[in-house]
């Protein structure tokens, strides 16, 4: 609990990955990818619940060994390349009991968030009362050196305008969506079913702790920036 809040985590992990088959507990840097995320939520003492939302037995399974609620198994309808996040978390909130008034959205593929990762990103919506919050982190280019291409192969810049861009440090950074954070009032969740809006507080990252594991690089870089950290 933060300030009188109830807060809930929920951990989505389903059974179905294209790129890399049930990654979300391969192993990674010595334990099931999946675990790297429930220990940095069991850390932060704000969070009141730690959950698991599933549709595969083994998942499941090493959820609860590594202390994770599972308190219900995701809908098929739900577990597919289709479903949207927003409509999993609000099956969450739908099934269980208990009412709580924040939710953070943990993703397994952040391995590399840590409890103060989580702990700020809570501080910055609870404490300065937004609605909320979302992990972020500086794109390592900027949109004026970035094209589309046509169907002839000729180059189409993404920007209607750009601006010159001979010169980097004349350009303001840009920031993406690394999707190890979401945090919200779960009153705001429920009516605008979105995770972000024009309003979110944008809580910055280092690329570091920001990689997305989906591919076999991916496992590979993440495991170097581990052992980086260990060091």
């Amino acid at each position: 609990m933060m300030n009188g809040s109830r807060i809930l985590a929920i951990i989505p992990a389903r059974g179905g990955s294209k790129g890399v088959p049930l990654k979300n507990i391969r192993n990674f840097a010595g334990k099931p990818l999946l675990a790297w995320s429930i220990e940095a939520a069991h850390r932060c003492k704000s969070i009141d619940r730690v959950i698991l939302s599933s549709d595969h037995k083994e998942i499941m399974e090493v959820a609860v060994r590594y202390g994770c609620d599972v308190p219900f198994i995701r809908p098929q309808a739900l577990a597919n390349d289709q479903a949207a996040s927003i409509d999993v978390a609000l099956h969450a909130l739908e099934t269980l009991e208990e009412e709580y008034h924040c939710l953070i959205w943990l993703q397994p593929t952040s391995p590399l968030r840590t409890t103060e990762d989580i702990q700020a990103a809570l501080e910055l919506l609870i404490f300065e009362k937004n609605s909320s919050c979302t992990s972020v982190s500086q794109a390592p280019k900027p949109p004026e050196w970035m094209f589309r291409l046509n169907d002839d192969s000729t180059l189409r810049p993404v920007l209607d305008d750009p601006r010159s861009a001979s010169n980097r440090q004349t350009l303001s950074p840009v920031y993406v969506l690394n999707g190890a954070i979401y945090a919200c009032s779960i009153p705001w969740l429920i009516q605008g079913r979105k995770f972000v809006d024009s309003q979110t507080k944008a809580y910055i990252m280092d690329p570091k702790r920001s990689i997305d594991i989906d591919t076999e690089l991916d496992f590979k870089l993440g495991e170097l920036f581990i052992q980086e950290r260990m060091k």
